[in-house]
């Protein structure tokens, strides 16, 4: 039976998840933009893509890198979710 500390459980478990992921997507970005945020102050160069561009090159190479880790903890995360599903239902 689903009692509310389950359920708890569960969501926290989820957002943990997100944020871990998500982290590891935009911190590298965030880091990039900021170099680049401050070379562009130095510089006083307000181009729109010297900001995007590398921001975006850094996101997918985040991807690339940490895809294959990303995708197993899902995949782990979401068989253990059906394997508790299946202990509370039955």
């Amino acid at each position: 039976m689903l009692t509310p500390e389950i359920a708890v459980d569960l969501v926290s478990e989820s957002l943990h998840l997100v944020m871990l992921l998500v982290a590891v997507l935009v911190v590298p970005g965030l880091i990039v933009g900021l170099i680049v945020g401050i070379f562009q102050a130095a510089t006083q160069i307000n181009e729109q893509t010297l900001s995007f561009l590398p921001r975006l090159l850094v996101t997918l190479l985040a991807v690339i890198v940490g895809g294959r880790w990303m995708a197993g903890l899902l995949m782990d995360f979401c068989v253990e979710i059906f394997q508790r599903a299946a202990t509370l239902v039955g």
